[in-house]
């Protein structure tokens, strides 16, 4: 049973007027939008800012590493050279922090207590962060308020990711694919071709788009928008699925899960962990409190937007192992690279 739903077992334990007085709090706080009927004391300074800065510094730390490692730079034996990660740490940094900051301020916006952004540091291997997330104590009272809260952060970061793209694109290079290219390729969605068509124009037969690391932090971040807009549980797209359908919402989360394993099954393996989310997490989603009023006016519109970038982003196969030879893809970027170009990115975009 889930914890909204113990609310009638409780019930039934109170007595007449204590359950009236109950329910007077429940309209005062259904005037206002995000107030949690169970006032908390609020955490000390240290765990409000301190603990959040400490891993937003860990995490800058280790991605900056990790973009040094794509470089192709030693960081051993040249440990003066990890700064040459710091374009890509900023621009990945940036992204991510763009992305929750639209939840924070929306979620203020709505009245909804917020934590500021918490980055998860990672061992620097391929990003070096598991991403970032802000922590909410009420669920927003209105549909409305669940929807801009749940569409702000994914919005934000595809800007954010856009602009990082563009710019990455333009420090990227077109060059022939040798026979012996090793590497990874990335996966086109719909939005990366276009983008790369209108800013390096078409991509010849047996050449391939070597990726700047602002371009790839660019890539990143919509992958990222396209995995917490999957309509599963409390990810944004749970939000903003929940906000639209109210509570048939749980039909379509697992009919998104159902679409996330047949991915996982003919195209990309690594769709199983984000299969496996749900099913520790859960599909369903709490209630607001006031289910009954649903979107209204340009929030369907927002919903029918947001439906289409995911759809512009989507990529059924982001990450796969590129060995020669000659492989028949068209944008590619190799992993390893001679020591006389340090600054290539050591990734590749099909």
């Amino acid at each position: 049973m889930k914890w909204w739903q113990r609310r009638k077992s409780v019930a039934d334990r109170l007595s007449d007027e204590e359950l009236k007085v109950l329910q007077i709090l429940n309209r005062a706080a259904i005037g206002l939008p995000g107030v949690p009927l169970a006032l908390r004391p609020r955490p000390p300074w240290w765990r409000r800012v301190g603990v959040p800065l400490a891993l937003f510094l860990v995490t800058f730390c280790t991605v900056t590493i990790n973009g040094a490692l794509l470089e192709g730079v030693d960081i051993f034996a040249e440990p003066g050279r990890v700064w040459s990660g710091l374009p890509f740490a900023v621009a990945l940094i940036s992204i991510l922090l763009i992305h929750e900051m639209g939840h924070y301020l929306t979620a203020r916006h709505h009245g909804v207590p917020a934590s500021l952004p918490y980055f998860l540091p990672a061992p620097p291997f391929f990003i070096g962060t598991f991403g970032a997330f802000i922590k909410m104590e009420a669920i927003p009272s209105t549909r409305a308020a669940l929807f801009d809260v749940g569409a702000a952060g994914p919005w934000a970061g595809f800007f954010a990711s856009v602009a990082a793209f563009v710019i990455g694109l333009q420090q990227s290079r077109i060059e022939p694919v040798t026979p012996d290219s090793i590497g990874l390729e990335l996966g086109d969605s719909l939005l990366t071709k276009a983008l790369v068509h209108w800013v390096m124009g078409p991509v010849p037969e047996g050449f391939a788009v070597y990726f700047s690391p602002v371009a790839f932090a660019g890539w990143v971040g919509f992958f990222v928008t396209v995995l917490n807009l999957l309509p599963m549980g409390q990810l944004d797209g749970g939000h903003i699925a929940y906000a639209f359908f109210g509570r048939r919402h749980a039909l379509w989360a697992r009919v998104a899960w159902g679409g996330v394993v047949v991915c996982a099954l003919i195209f990309w393996p690594g769709w199983y962990f984000w299969a496996f989310f749900p099913l520790i997490f859960g599909f369903d989603h709490p209630p607001t409190r006031t289910d009954w009023n649903p979107l209204r006016g340009w929030r369907r519109w927002g919903f029918v937007m947001t439906v289409l970038l995911f759809v512009a982003l989507f990529v059924p196969r982001p990450l796969a192992p590129l060995y020669g030879p000659e492989p028949s893809h068209r944008d590619q970027v190799p992993v390893e690279r001679p020591r006389e170009q340090p600054r290539e990115l050591g990734l590749q975009e099909v």
